[in-house]
Parts: structure tokens; sequence; C-alpha cells
């Protein structure tokens, strides 16, 4: 659930890094895959690769760490039950196997599920890694010392919504079975098809009980990949990683590890980041970000320079930003003023404010447009790129309000460009076309956050966005759209307040199959069906472009995360 939200926010902050500078529209560069400039651009083994972040790693350890936070940097350290597959594009967005032989075996309703593990699994110290290992690595991510993780486990899991982790229940949870050494068992509340997605997710990372040093263990903690931890300064702001010696590529397919050392410095300004890439002297010639965008400006000055532009990456993952409304609050309980907005929309200079069409995508779909989530392309109330006020002064009309109204549209004052003021303010003037006077509501950050998270609290008209954990629609709509995830006394996500039986019944329904593609078609049907009702007016979907050093090879960006896959990058 991935959006800057007083639980999400350990996503969005570590993996996504959205920090941009908005301002008028800008041209980036050709897509390419910024293989580097110069000489052999086949990727060989050795060097230092340096990681130039704004966000520091915080709470390096794998009961923490939500999902692959960290631009992929804990991957480099953590191995799991599965993986993401290390492809671009639309390739890297299935889940393949890692620690296991394959993506997992369920029953026949998808409420067990069951993984073996690979034959020559190792630690950095040399000793095996073991079923109880995973198992055990799973429980301490449910102590409350070691919070931070993604919430699934505790939901979804027979009997572990009240419990506490090993170091106050030493029984442990009786939902995981590990019959051997090499075998482990989950069983779930209910049935779970795109379990194999959640097995990518850190907490499935093995801990040997021995080696748990509680909240020490970011410090050190044992390594099952390619790199282990030999240094971690202030909580993640310098992190250096060397090669883990008993790792074989016998047992790992996906990742290719070839620099011998990783340097990862954060804390850093983002305009500072893109000026030392931009100019690729001493170590930043083989450095790269994770989480640092080009910015506007830095686009336009990008798109002059030949050499600069075949140093940029261009990513997508799957985000959606979007207007939500509470349909309890007048007049956004009638519906045809909820339609009459979305027809209002001038999405062309939302996308200006946003930063400019190469870095955010016109959305008339709540869901990504990309395959894995089951994009199916609508437009239910087709605005045009500049917004139709004449419809939407028709739908008025008929709403009861044949002169206009006024409404206030609540956002965050953070100069970020999914909620901000210059996004606010482009709608304030495209609805003014309709008739629709637009008061803005600019909050402090932790604010707007709290505001509108809250059933109590949340306005009838915001700026929100959404990102999934892994790539399907099931961790996009369910958080939403799925009356039983309303939350009355804590965060609640499902802005629309909707809790339709049919929603409810069909999320159910998908959750039972196995078989990823024909879920997928039917989470592209379910949104449609949920758009039908207006409850969101998708703007933009975000993309990611970001600079390498000059002497950075082998790219890789998948649709999976939307950055580039540190996992693949040789520096020589």
């Amino acid at each position: 659930m991935r959006q800057p939200s007083s639980r999400a926010r350990r996503v969005a902050a570590a993996s996504v890094g959205l920090v941009l500078a908005a301002g008028a529209a800008a041209c980036g560069p050709k897509d390419n895959d910024a293989k580097g400039s110069g000489g052999d651009s086949t990727p060989h083994k050795g060097g230092t690769l340096t990681v130039l972040n704004s966000n520091p790693q915080e709470n390096f350890d794998p009961a923490r760490l939500y999902t692959s936070g960290g631009g992929n940097v804990p991957s480099l350290v953590f191995r799991t039950l599965t993986t993401r597959n290390r492809e671009n594009g639309a390739a890297g967005a299935k889940v393949v196997p890692d620690l296991a032989t394959d993506t997992g075996r369920p029953n026949k309703d998808a409420t067990v599920w069951t993984y073996t593990l690979k034959k020559g699994l190792k630690y950095e110290d040399g000793t095996a890694i073991t079923s109880a290992d995973i198992k055990y690595g799973i429980e301490r991510s449910f102590a409350p010392e070691l919070s931070g993780g993604a919430p699934y486990l505790r939901d979804w899991l027979v009997g572990a919504a009240n419990y506490q982790g090993p170091y106050k229940d030493k029984k442990g949870l009786t939902a995981i079975e590990t019959p051997d050494a090499r075998t482990i068992v989950f069983h779930l509340d209910k049935p779970e098809g795109e379990f194999p997605y959640l097995a990518t997710q850190t907490q499935f990372t093995p801990v040997p009980k021995a080696k748990d040093t509680g909240t020490k263990y970011a410090e050190h903690p044992i390594s099952s990949g390619p790199y282990k931890v030999v240094k971690n300064e202030n909580n993640g702001e310098h992190i250096v990683l060397e090669r883990n010696t008993y790792w074989s590529t016998a047992t790992d397919a996906e990742r290719k590890a070839y620099p011998d050392k990783v340097d990862v410095k954060s804390g850093l300004d983002s305009s500072v980041i893109n000026q030392r890439l931009s100019a690729s002297q001493g170590s930043d010639a083989t450095a790269v970000t994770t989480d640092t965008n080009l910015g506007p400006a830095e686009l336009a000055k990008v798109t002059g320079d030949k050499e600069l532009a075949s140093r940029v990456g261009t990513g997508h993952f799957g985000y959606t930003n979007y207007i939500a409304f509470n349909p309890t609050v007048k007049p956004f309980n009638n519906i045809k003023v909820r339609q009459a907005i979305s027809y209002a929309v001038d999405r062309s200079s939302v996308i200006n404010a946003a930063g400019g069409s190469a870095l955010a995508e016109a959305a008339t779909t709540y869901l990504p447009n990309q395959k894995s989530f089951g994009y199916e392309p609508y437009d239910l109330f087709p605005a045009g790129e500049t917004g139709n006020p004449a419809k939407a002064k028709e739908l008025l009309k008929e709403a009861g309000y044949p002169n206009g109204l006024t409404v206030t549209l609540t956002h965050s004052n953070a100069k970020d460009f999914e909620t901000s003021p210059e996004i606010a303010t482009a709608l304030q003037d495209a609805l003014k076309k309709a008739g629709i006077t637009v008061k803005l509501q600019g909050l402090e950050e932790n604010d707007y956050s709290d505001t509108i998270h809250s059933v109590k609290t949340e306005p009838g008209f915001f700026l929100a966005h959404w990102g999934a954990d892994w790539p399907s629609g099931g961790p996009f709509l369910a958080p939403i759209f799925d009356g039983r995830q309303i939350v009355k006394d804590g965060a609640n996500f499902n802005t629309g307040l909707l809790n339709d039986k049919s929603v409810n019944a069909e999320i159910d329904a998908i959750n039972k199959l196995t078989d990823l593609d024909a879920a997928a078609k039917r989470w592209g049907a379910l949104d449609k069906k949920i758009g039908e009702q207006a409850l969101t007016v998708p703007l933009f979907h975000p993309v990611y472009k970001r600079l390498v050093g000059k002497d950075i090879k082998n790219v890789v960006i998948s649709d999976w995360t939307g950055v580039l896959d540190i996992s693949q990058v040789a520096v020589k």
C-alpha cells in the first residue's frame, strides 16, 4: 500500500522517492536503456558501485522494512522465498522463485501454500539456511519493537491477529509449519491466490535465531544474498556492502552481483545528487541513485545534451494520483456533482503542474496502465485533455446547482508533485470554467495525512495517491474499495467509504484465483465497475527519469519497482 501516509510513508519515502520540483511543462529525453557511455558495454565483475540517495535506509532489518524498500538495496543482502523477475519493463512484473524451488504450491482453495527450499543455501558465515529460519524471521516481524513491515501476514495467517512475536510468545505461529529443514507450509484465514507476491516481501527473509540481536540486528543482519553488511553508520545514512563469499549463482539466477563492493550514501539533497551524477567525476562516474528523480528544469538541461540523455533511465511504477470524494459530505453525496467534477478536470494543466508530460501520464482509470494490474482502458467521463466544462455545467444543473456551487479542496502543502499546491491550483482554475468555485485548504504534511485518513475528519474533496506493494490489482483496489477494510478508529484508506456487497464478493472471488493472468482480467473489469460510481477522479501516473554515472553498465528497470535494479548493475 505504497503512498505517503502515516502507515505507508515507509514505502514511498524509501522505495519511490518522489521528490520533484513543481513547475512548467518540460520535455524529457527520448526513452532509452541508459546503458552508460564509452568503451565495452559488456558488464564485468569487479569495482565499487556508489549509490547516492536522498532517503537514508533506516532500520536495515528485514522485519522492519516495507517490501524491498531503499531502491532495492536490501535485496542485495536479504533473499526471500520468491522475488521479482529482474528484467526490463513488463517482463519484470512477474514473480519468480528465489530461495524456493518454485513460486509456491497451493491447495485447492489457495488457503494452504507449500514451499521447498533449494539445496545448498548458505548464510554469510557458511551455515545452512533452513525453513525454520524463515519461520523465525516471519515471527520476529510481529514483535512490536520491530514494527514497520507490511501488515499482510497479520491479516492473512490463521491465528496471527494478536501474535506479539517470539520474544513474548515462545510457542510461535502455528499457522506456519516446518516439517523438515527444506519445507515450509503456510495456513491462511482465507483464499489468497497472490501469496507468491507476498512471499517477495522482506519479512520472508531467513533469520538464524542464534544470531538475532533484536533491535540491534540492523547493525549487522546476517546475509542470505550476494552481499553482506560491513558498515552501517547513523541508522542507514552510510551503508557499505561487500561480497558474501558463500552466496552462489547456482542458487540465485536473479541477482547478477557484478561489483565487488556497494557504497550507499544517503541523506543527500536531490539537486546535489543529480549534479554529481551529471558531472560523473571520480567515484560518481560509477554511481547511481535509486530514489531521486530528475526535475523539470534538470530534464530540460538533459534534453539538450546528447551524452547526458544517453544516461537517463525511464521507469514506470504502479501508482495513481487522483481526486478523492467522501460521499457522506455534501454536495459530494450527489453522484452528479462527482460526475460534473470528473468532466471539468483539465488533465493537461494538472500534468503541467506535475512537471510535464515527461514526468506524468494522464490517467482515466484507477488501475495503472500496465498489463500486470489488469489494466482495462476506459474513460467513463471523457473530458478530453483540457476538460469539458459544458457537460459539467449540464450535470450541475441536473444536480440542483444551475448557478454553480462552492467547494473546498484539501491538499498538502508539501512540495511534492502528488498533492502539491500547484496541482490544487490547476484544478481550481479548471473547475472555475464549469461554474465551480474551489477554495483551497492546504495542510502541513502530517496534518494532511492524519486528516484524510480518519473517518471522523476526512474532508469531502481532496487530493490523494496510491501505489501497489506488488504489480497486481489486488493491493491496489482492495484497500481502497473493500468495505470490510474501512477502519473507523485508525488509519482508513477506503476514502469513498464504499461498502458494496457485490464489490466485496468479487474481491473474494478474484483472491481465490491462482492463475494470475485470469485474476488480472477480473481486476480490470472490477476497476471499471467501481469507476462508474465516480468516487475518484484519476489524474495521472508518475514517470521516473533518473540519471546514472557515465561508467555504469547494464541498467535494468522493471515495471515492478520503476527504479533501477542495482542487483543487475555493473561498473566495469
